[in-house]
């Protein structure tokens, strides 16, 4: 009995057809399918933010989304487009440079709440971007730095829009 299904998937640009059983979760066909490991899996109920991608825009906890309900929807990771993001990029360098990343597990999915945030709102305030946070764990920072690099990742973003 053959119970694969076949799925087209849109990630970060790019179009993968895979044979997948109906239950798996975007999280285990991005790591273990097209070996997409940035995305990372952590309490796998939904409560930590860090297998956080984006679809249609949207953050989701990719370890409780099935993998059958992204076709034909836009995913986004923070591996991003092959030919790169600039909105993306600049984040993953603000947080670098204000120390938000430590031991780096949460980082994928805070980044991708943050490119999330900024794509909604981009001059947030200090509250707006700790509720964005909201659902994401970090247990290294304190979460100073993370609002610190988002802050300044949204700084730098403004300013190239304006030259």
């Amino acid at each position: 009995m053959n119970d694969l299904v076949d799925v087209s998937l849109q990630v970060n640009g790019v179009r993968y057809d895979v044979a997948i059983r109906p239950w798996r979760t975007l999280l285990e066909v991005l790591r273990e399918t097209l070996g997409m490991t940035g995305t990372k899996r952590s309490c796998g109920e939904g409560q930590c933010g860090t297998c956080s991608v984006l679809i249609d825009g949207e953050v989701v906890n990719a370890c409780l989304y099935l993998a059958i309900e992204a076709q034909g929807k836009e995913i986004e990771t923070i591996e991003g487009r092959p030919e790169g993001e600039p909105v993306l990029q600049q984040i993953q360098r603000s947080f670098a440079e204000k120390g938000a990343v430590q031991c780096g597990f949460c980082t994928p999915g805070m980044v991708i709440a943050t490119k999330a945030l900024l794509g909604d709102n981009p001059q947030p305030s200090e509250d707006e971007i700790r509720e964005a946070l909201v659902g994401h764990l970090c247990r290294c920072t304190g979460y100073v730095q993370i609002v610190e690099a988002i802050q300044d990742a949204a700084s730098r973003l403004a300013r190239e829009r304006l030259r």
